[in-house]
């Protein structure tokens, strides 16, 4: 499939609000999964990033939830924790079951209806709606309300979606991502800018040079945020599953100008299901895929999105 359902083990739903414009991906470890975190944005919105540091002692998680709405979307993973609570999946502490949620959410509220936000209601929704079958691409789940290239802000954006890939090597070795891509900067392939920033004409223009011509005129706010999730087969401890979730970030910067701005919150979460496990040296193997999967995961996702 190429894509993050190439990892045994996950589950992903969509859920979204057309007349909102917003959305929530949720992805599913529902026998738990290792994972680690890396916070590179400026402007992040979380839940549950303390307890990933390696030194905390939760080890595993059961979803981690990607949304829209700004911090009002961190809502949507409460609907998340009821669903694994009633299926019974979480970390037991007798008398129930709680599951271990981190989230990180991307800013869209200017794109739709302000008050039609990802609630409770919604990451349920997109609970019920997880398979490892099929999985839609494009402004879907977080991806519903995301743009990029926000140097003139409404008026000059493209809208971006969600998108992934996967790479497996020939010894069975698999790293996926999966990027909801809703950044300030334009995306670059081969060198040329295939979303971002227009002029009144259409054309594209560089965000980055914009900012360095224009740095004592431009204001600008928080309102952006890319966010997703590396996932792989191979094993790795908390600490080794944040180490390449950093090298993962080199994704992200080979095809999004400018990135990890302070009007981003730019997060990646790093999942191992540990089918495999490796004598040497996993994290760097792991965490240069990981790297080459962001980057087609966001052009992915940028391309399956409709036009405006």
């Amino acid at each position: 499939m190429h894509t993050i359902l190439d990892i045994q083990g996950l589950k992903v739903g969509h859920a979204e609000n057309h007349e909102g414009k917003t959305g929530v991906t949720v992805v599913l470890a529902e026998k738990g999964a290792v994972c680690g975190v890396d916070v590179r944005g400026a402007a992040p919105g979380t839940r549950e990033t303390d307890l990933l540091n390696p030194i905390n002692a939760m080890e595993k998680v059961h979803a981690v939830v990607l949304s829209g709405g700004s911090a009002f979307g961190l809502e949507a993973s409460c609907g998340v924790m009821e669903y694994l609570e009633e299926k019974g999946i979480g970390f037991d502490v007798g008398i129930t079951k709680v599951p271990i949620i981190p989230a990180a959410v991307l800013y869209d509220l200017e794109n739709g209806n302000v008050f039609c936000r990802p609630d409770k209601a919604m990451g349920r929704r997109a609970c019920e709606n997880a398979t490892d079958q099929f999985l839609a691409e494009g402004d879907v789940g977080a991806g519903c309300g995301a743009t990029v290239g926000k140097l003139r802000g409404t008026a000059g954006w493209c809208n971006s979606g969600i998108g992934s890939w996967s790479e497996t090597t020939k010894n069975g070795i698999t790293v996926a991502a999966l990027i909801a891509v809703n950044a300030f900067g334009d995306i670059i392939e081969n060198g040329k800018i295939i979303a971002g920033t227009k002029d009144e004409k259409g054309h594209f223009l560089d965000t980055a040079q914009g900012i360095l011509h224009q740095a004592s005129t431009l204001s600008f706010s928080g309102k952006n945020t890319t966010i997703g999730i590396i996932a792989t087969n191979v094993k790795l401890t908390k600490a080794q599953a944040a180490k390449v979730a950093g090298m993962a970030h080199d994704g992200l910067a080979r095809c999004i100008s400018p990135v990890h701005t302070t009007l981003d919150g730019d997060t990646l979460f790093c999942l191992s299901t540990e089918e495999i496990e490796l004598p040497t040296a996993p994290v760097d193997l792991v965490g240069i895929l990981a790297a080459q999967v962001t980057e087609k995961a966001v052009l992915c996702g940028v391309k399956a999105a409709k036009p405006f």
